[in-house]
């Protein structure tokens, strides 16, 4: 099939995966939108729409659920893997006992594999050594891409032809999709960012004001990047799409699911009765434990991941925490 009517595999019907497949069919793809539990995927098929995570946007008619994840891989131009990070690689296990010599991998999933802190470019490769990876991130919000909003992604891939023909399934008339070759960079800034909207949104809910929140998202963006240059990334991916873009929208609006954590932890509300407020994957929690990890490991200093790791599995009181981090030690802002 030519570009403009590819044959699409997006595995995980989530929100996000789900309006990626309301995207690429909107473009005239044939989607397969895969979940792995049969009730849910029934439902959708049946109501053509996901009524739990994107309520009143249809399906289009080329996109097609499925619980058959051979049937929804099988003939695929390329697969879109949009699950949560910690099960990324079940899913591509899962994957290869069906095409063990997949040539071509594509994902928008968000965040380090649990157990070894690992990018998901480095799960990915150990499972699919000989395939080209691709990686979509940016500022985006589910139902804002569902509706057809203006939203723009950086594509990165180490394969520039990669980027640009997984680009060109997603580009249309609403949705701006740039290219890039530092896939390191592109996901740490996706996944990072989560921690730092679980700050921004305690610090918001704490009240302590506009200034504070400017200060976090700022030196938050500083932290990410030392950490993703420490692991190879390139300084400019952190001021675009996928690195500053992320961060602000995260930590600025309350569609973010961890910035609504960190309101509800501000709040005085637990971690489980936050998290069936929110009734979605909240990233950052996972995140905040696996980056300050990672960081220890090599030695990067990042005090805002540190704290909100130290809230979350520590019990450090978010009002304490905010004001450590606001009273630290003078320094040079830059170098």
């Amino acid at each position: 099939m030519t570009a403009a009517h590819a044959r699409i595999a997006v595995l995980g019907a989530g929100s996000w995966g789900t309006a990626l497949g309301i995207l690429l069919a909107r473009h005239g793809h044939q989607v397969s939108l895969w979940g792995h539990m049969a009730d849910d995927i029934d439902t959708l098929e049946r109501e053509r729409e996901n009524k739990h995570y994107l309520p009143g946007i249809p399906f289009p008619t080329t996109l097609f659920p499925t619980a058959d994840l051979a049937k929804s891989i099988g003939g695929a131009d390329e697969i879109l893997v949009v699950v949560p990070s910690h099960a990324f690689a079940s899913v591509l296990q899962q994957v290869k006992t069906l095409t063990p010599s997949l040539r071509s991998l594509s994902w928008a999933t968000k965040g380090l594999e649990p157990e070894r802190q690992r990018l998901m470019s480095e799960v990915a490769m150990e499972v699919f050594p000989e395939a080209g990876i691709a990686v979509v991130s940016g500022p985006t919000f589910a139902m804002e891409v569902a509706k057809g909003m203006p939203t723009a992604v950086t594509v990165a891939s180490s394969t520039p032809s990669h980027a640009r023909r997984l680009a060109d399934y997603l580009h249309g008339d609403t949705f701006r999709a740039y290219t890039s070759d530092d896939i390191i960079g592109v996901q740490v800034g996706g996944a990072a960012k989560n921690v730092m909207a679980i700050a921004a949104g305690m610090s918001d809910g704490l009240g302590f004001g506009a200034n504070a929140r400017a200060a976090l998202i700022t030196r938050g963006l500083a932290e990410i990047t030392r950490l993703g240059l420490a692991l190879g990334g390139k300084h400019d991916t952190f001021m675009g799409l996928a690195g500053l873009g992320d961060l602000v929208l995260t930590c600025t609006d309350d569609q973010s699911r961890n910035r609504r954590m960190g309101l509800a932890l501000a709040d005085g509300h637990g971690i489980e009765e936050a998290r069936k407020q929110i009734g979605q994957e909240v990233e950052g929690l996972a995140a905040a434990r696996d980056f300050y990890s990672k960081a220890r490991s090599l030695g990067v200093e990042m005090p805002i991941t540190e704290h909100v790791y130290r809230i979350i599995y520590k019990g450090l009181d978010p009002a304490i925490a905010v004001k450590t981090l606001l009273r630290r030690e003078q320094k040079p802002e830059l170098g």
